[in-house]
């Protein structure tokens, strides 16, 4: 595997911390599917279950674009691929390939990365409508490194199952 991923620093300010977590774990899962094709990326290791890392990949482009753009900063958008808004249809991988699912979340990231930039502070609040609740910038960095820490875990286990290949 060849995606580097960033060192966290051990001692930093809360919102250097944040951001070096969730890079961190954003990498993690860039480095889990390093090396497949997309037939590979696509392979599902305990039918009858959907998962395989490539719709991993797709959910959390769709779980950047939901946090960072429509709840933090308010766009009015549909999911990259339902606009019903139903979050199970990035798990269905058929006829998914590695550059469109990379590329949308890449953009979902960049995205993510620049509104956290321009926020004043983690104090920032929005109102999360489908929870009908408000959230502050903090609290979705935070939602996020357990999303990607949660689905990492399944990484690693989708990855052994495709090629073997096991690490942290």
């Amino acid at each position: 595997m060849t995606t580097e991923r960033p060192d966290v620093p051990l001692i930093a300010g809360e919102r250097e911390l944040l951001r070096s977590f969730l890079d961190y774990h954003r990498a993690t899962l860039a480095w889990k599917c390093d090396g497949l094709t997309d037939e590979q990326l696509r392979e599902r290791s305990m039918p009858p279950s959907t998962l395989t890392l490539l719709s991993l990949v797709r959910h959390m482009a769709e779980v950047e674009r939901t946090w960072f753009r429509k709840v933090i900063n308010g766009e009015d958008i549909t999911l990259v691929w339902s606009p019903e808004n139903d979050y199970q249809v990035a798990y269905d991988p058929t006829g998914a390939t590695r550059s469109e699912a990379f590329a949308a979340w890449q953009a979902e990231v960049e995205h993510a990365r620049r509104i956290e930039r321009e926020a004043e502070s983690l104090d920032v609040v929005a109102h999360n409508k489908r929870w009908d609740q408000d959230v502050s910038l903090r609290f979705v960095m935070l939602h996020l490194i357990h999303e990607y820490a949660r689905h990492n875990g399944h990484a690693d286990l989708l990855r052994e199952g495709v090629d073997g290949v096991t690490g942290a």
